[in-house]
């Protein structure tokens, strides 16, 4: 178990950094470097080019194999170190789904070439499914490493992977739009740069403007609704025991905050976004494990009434 959660850590952290890599992708607009192949890169296994967008693209997909791979040594992992049915396992399992359903989502992408300049609805559609499922992928992952570094959880009988929390819920869903926003909100800042605060401002009003620049201004709203809800739900780890997580939620959102706006006032170059998007990551994986800490505790009344 020992070296499981070593293994399970790793593989989360290394998610992390694929997931920054293929928004620099996006950002670099590299996503056709490989031209319309896949998996092959121009129709070569090692493509032979010094093109930067190749490399950039053909990293994005290695990395992104070697990840799948992860997952799935995980998985047959925890079928050894776990009961059938259990939390590890089953988070584990979940983890498998998410890593194809990523690949398919990222093969999709370019053999509908829904890449590089795309400026079409259904680029902005794919790359919210494209979020969607990366924050299912990422939750799998952190259920896992959290289960695996309390297996006196991890080796029970799996419940509901989902905290059934009504306001849990509300939390949750809102990220997702949260998340979708701010994808498509990083997709029009690429493909539609200002030269001024002032000029992006008459962009997002102007009625003329692509629709990708008009759905910008939601997302800074939807972030603050945001981090209003996860305050109000951190007020529920007041107990000395759960101080640490709540702790880590006020920081979490704070700090991405001002990375928001700072990621505005610089207008949004690429190496803001990305640092933007990691911390994103890490207050999403800090709130998730204050669901399972919130549902394992609810479970422990019960037990005990």
């Amino acid at each position: 178990m020992k070296n499981f959660r070593k293994f399970s850590l790793f593989t989360l952290g290394y998610t992390l950094l694929v997931i920054v890599w293929g928004a620099y992708v996006r950002a670099t607009g590299s996503g056709a470097g490989c031209g319309e192949h896949w998996p092959l890169c121009n129709g070569q296994v090692l493509p032979n080019t010094e093109a930067m967008k190749t490399f950039i693209e053909f990293a994005h997909r290695s990395s992104s194999g070697i990840n799948l791979i992860l997952v799935v040594i995980g998985y047959f992992w925890s079928r050894k170190i776990s009961p059938k049915g259990s939390w590890i396992r089953t988070s584990s399992f979940l983890s498998v789904i998410a890593i194809f359903m990523e690949a398919i989502l990222g093969a999709g992408l370019v053999l509908l070439k829904l890449v590089e300049f795309d400026q079409s609805v259904a680029r902005a559609v794919s790359i919210s499914l494209h979020l969607v499922n990366t924050l299912f992928l990422v939750t799998t992952l952190t259920s896992l490493v959290w289960y695996a570094f309390h297996p006196e959880k991890g080796l029970e009988k799996a419940g509901k992977w989902l905290n059934q929390d009504r306001f849990f819920l509300l939390c949750s869903g809102v990220f997702i739009v949260l998340g979708m926003s701010g994808a498509i909100t990083a997709l029009g800042d690429t493909l539609f740069p200002a030269a001024s605060l002032s000029a992006g401002l008459q962009q997002d009003l102007a009625h003329d403007s692509h629709f990708l620049v008009k759905l910008r201004v939601f997302h800074p709203v939807i972030a603050i609704i945001w981090i209003m809800l996860v305050f109000v739900w951190s007020k529920r780890f007041e107990t000395i025991e759960t101080a640490g997580i709540r702790a880590l939620l006020i920081l979490g959102i704070t700090t991405q905050f001002l990375l928001g706006i700072l990621n505005w006032v610089l207008m949004a170059p690429n190496w803001m976004q990305l640092v933007h998007l990691m911390v994103a990551d890490l207050v999403f994986i800090t709130f998730w494990v204050s669901g399972i800490i919130d549902q394992n505790r609810k479970q422990q009344v019960v037990n005990e009434a």
